[in-house]
């Protein structure tokens, strides 16, 4: 027993010592509202430090309620009508985050997190939000130097289905789920289970444009798992 027990602490070192030789895996987290909810503390970094170990692993989140994607996306184009004076300024937001977060670390893996499309559903603009999503992508791919990054989507949920209130909810459903499957690195994850129950403040909820409180829960353990499951792809 006490062989045994010796084998698999060396086993566990062994991994520890291989992972932080690799580098560390770094986790970008953004979007409007639904990520702006989501505790990363309560499920996600939980579910990626028990996967990598604590000292492994990088976790910047930075996001904002009821934002179109043209502020993160530089190169954004609308479907018709005027160009925006202002594009980007979110994303320079959050790599003011990343930046000292990886200063003089080496990186393993590279995993942005997306949970956004609400407003651009709103505001009518379907048809461009796939090209926006893999733009935005690139955009991070290029600023980071990682051809090897990889992209989680958060899909909207089932919230407006008949496009009520939203327009062009399905549309840009099916823009995240296509842009996710087509990408060598890509996944999303449901959402549709999320928004009954009670929210944050104890109030019931059905069918709502924000997740109960159990839900972000769970919203955090299925993002970190399908980072995971990308990451393994590629070791």
């Amino acid at each position: 027993m006490f062989r045994l027990l010796l084998a698999l602490l060396f086993c566990a070192s062994t991994i520890t010592t291989s992972q932080a030789e690799e580098g560390k895996h770094l986790f970008i987290l953004s979007g409007q509202s639904n990520m702006a909810g989501l505790n990363p503390e309560e499920s996600f970094i939980p579910t990626v430090e028990n996967k990598f170990g604590k000292e492994n692993v990088i976790v910047v989140k930075d996001a904002k309620g009821g934002q179109p994607i043209l502020r993160w996306y530089k190169d954004w184009k609308p479907a018709e009508g005027d160009q925006p004076k202002v594009t980007g300024d979110l994303y320079d937001q959050l790599m003011k985050k990343v930046v000292p977060a990886i200063e003089g670390q080496k990186l393993a893996s590279v995993t942005f997190l997306w949970m956004q499309g609400e407003n651009d559903a709103r505001k009518l603009q379907g048809q461009v939000y796939e090209a926006s999503l893999l733009g935005l992508y690139k955009q991070l791919r290029a600023d980071l130097k990682r051809d090897d990054l990889n992209f989680v989507i958060g899909r909207l949920s089932d919230h407006d289905l008949e496009n009520k209130r939203f327009p062009h909810w399905t549309m840009i459903r099916e823009a995240q789920v296509k842009v996710a499957e087509e990408m060598s690195r890509g996944a999303w994850v449901d959402t549709d289970d999320l928004n009954d129950g009670k929210n944050r403040k104890g109030k019931a909820i059905k069918n709502d444009l924000h997740y109960s409180g159990e839900g972000y829960v769970i919203f955090g353990t299925r993002l970190a798992e399908a980072a995971i499951d990308l990451i393994d792809k590629e070791h």
